[in-house]
């Protein structure tokens, strides 16, 4: 039996807001002591035994209004240099593909050092220019969003998923740019001009 709705009343529902960082990196959150370290923060088991290229990505996630959201939190999942995600034959055992890193509570940029991924091949034989995944939440934000981090010095005209956009001015949103040696900058737009295409996943 269905119990009547005037009897309880729905919880009111809440963004993700600064509770996220008390659960997923409690000392950024001012939380310190829970863990040794953080959990998650770094893609590497070993950053010097890592193969292939070390690359940092800087950038910041922007509202609607043009404000650097600084409490923003982003997971990370990619492959390793070779193009072969953690648990399968051949991955690189230095490199767990995941990675959770913050926004800066000043300055609103998040930094994600990790490997430049590879090209690899999904479902079916189809091949996918190197990208990096990534998950969104911060305040206003009532679920996670996801995005696509691909490189400009890459060849992504035969993307699938590239592909698939229709209006093609805005595959740039999914573009980094290269600033420098091993130097990338990505940003993310909720909402406005430019804004970032974002993954129904």
């Amino acid at each position: 039996m269905v119990q009547k709705l005037d009897v309880l009343q729905e919880t009111a529902s809440q963004t993700a807001g600064p509770y996220v960082h008390i659960g997923l990196m409690p000392t950024y959150a001012g939380n310190g002591g829970y863990y040794d370290e953080e959990i998650g923060t770094t893609p590497f088991v070993d950053e010097s035994k890592a193969e292939g290229e070390i690359i940092e990505i800087v950038g910041s996630v922007f509202d609607g209004t043009g404000w650097a959201m600084r409490d923003a939190l982003i997971e990370s999942w990619q492959c390793d240099a070779s193009g072969i995600f953690p648990g399968q034959d051949g991955a690189d055992p230095s490199f767990t593909g995941h990675c959770r890193f913050a926004a800066d509570a000043e300055s609103g940029e998040f930094t994600l050092r990790t490997v430049k991924p590879g090209a690899y091949t999904g479902r079916g034989g189809v091949a996918s220019a190197p990208h990096i995944s990534l998950w969104i939440v911060a305040r206003g934000i009532n679920i996670g969003l996801n995005t696509r981090i691909y490189f400009e010095d890459e060849d992504n005209s035969a993307d699938p998923l590239l592909a698939r956009i229709e209006q093609r001015p805005r595959v740039n949103t999914l573009i980094a740019k290269k600033t420098g040696d091993g130097t990338y900058r990505f940003d993310i737009r909720l909402q406005g001009q430019d804004e970032t295409v974002f993954l129904d996943l």
